[in-house]
């Protein structure tokens, strides 16, 4: 119950105090067995400037802090809590809603916060990837912004604003008050390049799924804003569609209204609903008027606007709603949070599914998806003479209902609304129309002449008249993909909110027609499979006609539906209905699904069906019953397809081709003895085809499986005529409930076993995936760091830039091969190749037992460094010195390959001083030193000797500190562009001696 404490007064805060005290009842619940926290923090995702957005930081602003200010300071709405809001900025440089800024704005705010829950933001493109975040984070996201069709799939998404589902769902209504059930025509503009979030797109899509689904045929077409010719949009309108939604502006709308009227279209055919969901057409408190501008065209578009009903969501001030839904949020949010078992158990739409409050523009009631139950209204040309529109009916989408009001009622031209789809269809042209007026004429004369054959004659004419109107025939032009399909299959994700720049940028979700399975195009907006014939040229003869009626008028639950056939050359074609799901054959061979027991029970009872119903009707049999031919379709429901039209199958295939031979493992012993097989089978045949399916669905290791088993025939299945087989297929279903009794005869008629299996059997591919992922990821990393430094490599990976850096002291070595000149113009490259990887292998092997980086090796150069990219103090000195005196000593041990005889001698120089060091370029970036610490350590090794460590004065500085090397002083040697320096030779380490060499001058240095 809740508490008897009146709330305060106020009609401004009134939604607000109430939720207040809902939240004392849930808090004063939660105390009991939570302990309250001491924060929460609600962080808000707005533009942060552009005060254009109505959901804007600057607009929103004042009620957020006004609703965190009434809530912390009366101590009885939240005992123990105190409630901050931090917000951030979805907007880019321009000032608009940006894909990027929000999810990084998001991001910040979790690391540096951690809120409980998220305001905003309030565009699609910029909502989406901070929904992909809240879900993973289990973090509800609370928007009026997330209106596209795809966020309903977010878990962690609650839209308290319109949304284009409720949209379609709407014009669903519309269609069935309206009896609309076949067609309409959706109009709409778009501008991937705009800065708009493309209103209008989304908007259709909403339509275009919700219709879609109630197997409305769909036409949809893109208005060019920048490129429009209204006489040509007229006539598209003329030839496909009665029933039209719009979207765009109202200035398009205009325009071409008036053109209709121009063209002297009967406007009493059509009906135009156009679609502006914040009612930005219905400008001041005056008369509605949207056709009127003051020009010589207002008599026209008054006249053409008859037949537009304006479609907007239903509210008194919609500005103020988006001003106070803010508030709304944080205390519903508040009101889960305070409940804390639950509120950390799950962070989604769960926690405000069925929510419904006393608003202060009514009931604010949530769905099951946690979104806004959005009311619509329809507003109609009242007066004819003023032209003044009023709202003549509103959606109620929580009754799902249509309610007039005010006794209003919708003004039809005609009297009555338009059909969709007009008798003899939209060109006038359709054969069934042709034929009547004949068949008419026909039948007048024959009543006259023999009249003791009425009956006769009419049933005959009524065939005859079928058979002539062709109505399986379909034309090659409507069969086709069009702009908004291209879009959607473009998007290749089942949840997928592609960027706003790109060619895509569809919400919808399109399970398993991404998978396609056989060749496929779109009819009357709808995907369909098309079967192709290796045909030239079709006939078409009584019998054919009598096939492909048959084929249309046999329609079973088990059969895939015949939707036409195309006999234009070169596309002849049949056109049957499309199974996303891919054949049995495909489902038996995927990894994705484990085919148990009840499964492969449903695809008995779903096969046996569908052949009891092709047995029992004029189809009599099926003739080419196998495992590909059985398709399964988005509900697990198992269909049977390719069957009849007899005449319009290949005579036969090549018989030196696979196709030949496969298709006989199906085929029955009988059939395939005699040289004449009827084309389209026999039953006792297909009951033989049947029994071949269920052994391969029971072993799952493809057709005629045998292993190593030893089988004895069975005299009634290789029976020469096969009579035996045909009470087989009769009696399963009888059999088949008795072995699985309590099971359904669908796989989704048994969700709690199937859906455990799928679960584990995705469990297991996840498992796979990721392991591979992970074995790809070390890979990368491992080349990486052989790439550049373990520190940089980090930076990188975290999207950081590497910024330059300067060392105050490092210690440089440089070397290069003594007379590598002369030795590579004696060997072959390959020789020269060879050598350089032996050497610098052995180099690398040692280098890794010291505090060093690799920096480059150009040609017989080696460079190496220590002291960065970590400081080591004055280490660096001490590790190259050690590192030196190594490689020395290998390199007396080494031989060429190719000159076993030869010794390899190199020189070696040393120096220590300030570098700067970072990454340069974009593509093969390296991490290269700059400073004139790297010229002079490149002088000291140029001016060195043979197998002698050349040592600067700066470098002795740093290696006296460590009391262990023995140096020599060499002298004052001139170096080039350095002048007079005093230099060293390192000769031990550690009290070992090494031997001078002989000194040697070599001309080829």
């Amino acid at each position: 119950m809740l508490p008897s404490r009146p709330p305060p007064t106020g009609a401004r805060h009134s939604l607000l105090l109430l939720l207040l005290v809902q939240i004392a009842a849930c808090t004063r619940s939660a105390d009991n067995t939570t302990k309250a926290l001491k924060e929460v923090t609600l962080a808000a995702i707005l533009p942060l400037t552009n005060t254009d957005y109505a959901w804007a930081w600057p607009r929103v602003a004042p009620a957020l802090f006004q609703a965190v200010r009434l809530v912390n300071s009366d101590p009885w709405l939240l005992p123990g809590l105190k409630l901050q809001l931090v917000h951030g900025s979805s907007e880019n440089r321009d000032g608009f809603c940006s894909d990027s800024m929000a999810p990084l704005a998001a991001v910040d705010l979790k690391l540096s916060h951690d809120p409980w829950a998220f305001v905003g933001p309030g565009c699609d493109y910029s909502s989406s990837p901070v929904a992909r975040f809240t879900t993973h984070w289990e973090v509800p996201m609370v928007t009026a912004g997330a209106r596209a069709v795809g966020f309903e799939h977010f878990a962690a998404v609650t839209n308290t604003g319109p949304t284009h589902r409720k949209l379609g769902e709407f014009g669903v209504r519309i269609q069935e008050a309206m009896g609309w059930r076949q067609h309409a025509m959706l109009l709409f503009s778009d501008n991937k390049d705009a800065n708009d979030d493309r209103p209008c797109y989304f908007a259709v899509e909403g339509l275009y799924t919700q219709l879609g689904q109630h197997n409305v045929s769909i036409r949809e077409r893109v208005l060019q804003a920048d490129n429009l010719d209204y006489k040509e949009e007229v006539q598209q309108i003329r030839d496909n569609g009665r029933v039209v939604y719009l979207c765009c502006s109202w200035d398009i709308l205009r325009n071409l209204m008036v053109q209709f009227w121009k063209d002297g279209v009967e406007l009493e055919d059509y009906i135009f609903f156009f679609i502006d969901l914040f009612a930005e057409g219905l400008g001041g408190r005056g008369p509605v008027r949207p056709w009127f501008r003051g020009d010589p065209y207002d008599f026209a578009a008054r006249q053409a606007f008859r037949v537009t009903l304006y479609c907007c969501c239903y509210f008194h001030c919609y500005y103020w709603f988006i001003v106070k839904y803010c508030g709304l949020l944080i205390l519903t949010i508040l009101c889960n949070c305070s409940c804390l078992s639950i509120f950390l158990s799950t962070a989604s739409t769960l926690l405000f599914c069925g929510l419904c409050v006393l608003g202060v523009m009514g009931p604010v009631e949530m769905d099951e998806f946690g979104d806004r139950q959005m009311d619509f209204a329809v507003w109609d040309t009242i007066d004819v003479e003023s032209g003044e529109f009023q709202v003549v009916c509103v959606y109620n989408s929580s009754m799902k209902q249509l309610i007039m009001q005010g006794g209003r009622s919708f003004q039809w031209p005609g009297g009555s609304p338009p059909p969709d789809v007009p008798k003899c269809g939209f060109k006038n042209d359709k054969p069934a129309c042709l034929a009547r007026t004949n068949t008419h004429v026909n039948m007048y004369i024959n009543i006259h002449m023999c009249s003791n054959h009425h009956i006769y004659l009419v049933l005959s004419m009524g065939l005859e008249s079928e058979l002539a109107a062709q109505l399986w025939r379909v034309s090659w032009d409507d069969v086709q993909m069009s702009n908004l399909d291209l879009v959607l299959r473009r998007t290749c994700s089942r949840l997928t909110l592609s960027l706003k720049g790109s060619n895509c940028g569809s919400l919808m979700t399109m399970e398993g027609n991404f998978q396609i399975y056989t060749k496929t195009g779109y009819y009357k907006g709808n995907l369909a499979a098309i079967k192709y014939m290796n045909k030239k040229r079709i006939e078409l003869t009584r019998k054919v006609l009598f096939e492909l009626k048959h084929m249309r008028d046999v329609q079973n639950e088990h059969l895939t539906r015949f939707i036409g056939a195309c006999i234009d050359p070169p596309n002849m074609c049949i056109i049957t209905e499309y199974c996303p799901r891919g054949s049995l054959q495909i489902l038996m061979e995927s990894d994705s699904i484990t085919l148990d027991w009840i499964i492969i029970r449903s695809v008995m009872c779903c096969c046996c069906q569908g052949m009891l119903f092709l047995h029992n009707s004029v189809m009599v049999s099926h003739g080419n019953l196998k495992s590909s031919n059985c398709v399964v379709d988005g509900r697990f429901v198992v269909k049977i397809t390719d069957y009849g039209l007899e005449s319009l199958r290949p005579s036969s295939f090549p018989e030196d081709t696979y196709a030949y031979y496969a298709r006989k493992l199906w085929t029955a012993p009988e059939l395939m003895r005699t040289d004449t097989a009827p084309p389209c089978g026999t039953q006792r045949g297909d009951v033989y085809s049947f029994s071949i399916i269920l052994h391969e669905v029971a072993l799952l290791r493809g057709v005629f499986y045998l292993d190593s088993l030893t089988m004895t025939p069975k005299g009634q299945c290789v029976h020469p005529r096969g009579q035996y087989r045909q009470s087989v297929l009769s009696t399963c279903p009888i059999c088949l409930p008795c072995l699985f009794r309590g099971y359904g005869s669908n796989i989704l008629d048994n969700p709690s076993v199937s859906y455990e299996q799928y679960a584990n059997n995705l469990e297991e591919l996840v498992e796979e995936r990721t392991q591979a992922y992970h074995e790809e990821k070390r890979k990368a990393e491992a080349l990486l760091y052989q790439i550049l430094p373990h520190s940089v490599a980090e930076q990188l990976k975290r999207g950081e830039t590497v910024q330059a850096e300067a060392f105050d002291s490092v210690t440089i070595y440089f070397s290069d091969i003594i007379g590598f000149t002369a030795m590579s113009a004696e060997s072959t490259p390959l020789q020269v190749v060879t050598l350089l990887n032996d050497l610098y292998t052995c180099f690398d092997a040692i280098i890794d037992n010291f505090d060093v980086y690799k920096v480059e090796t150009i040609g017989d150069a080696y460079m190496v460094v220590s002291g960065l990219p970590v400081r080591n103090g004055k280490l660096h000195g001490r590790e190259v010195a050690r590192m030196s005196l190594a490689l020395l000593d290998t390199v007396k041990s080494f031989r060429v390959r190719h000159r076993a005889n030869q010794q390899l001698r190199v020189r070696i120089g040393i120096h220590s001083g300030p570098v700067c060091a970072g990454v340069v370029g974009l593509k093969m970036p390296r991490y290269c030193l700059f400073g004139d610490t790297v010229n002079t350590a490149s002088r000291m090794e140029s001016n060195g000797e043979a197998l002698r460590i050349h040592v600067s004065e700066a470098t002795r500085e740093v290696l006296k500190e460590f009391n262990c090397f023995q140096l020599e002083y060499r002298g004052e040697i001139e170096m080039k562009g350095k002048g007079s320096m005093k230099t060293f030779w390192l000769w031990t380490k550690g009290g070992e001696t090494i031997l001078k060499p002989p000194l040697v001058l070599d001309v080829n240095l």
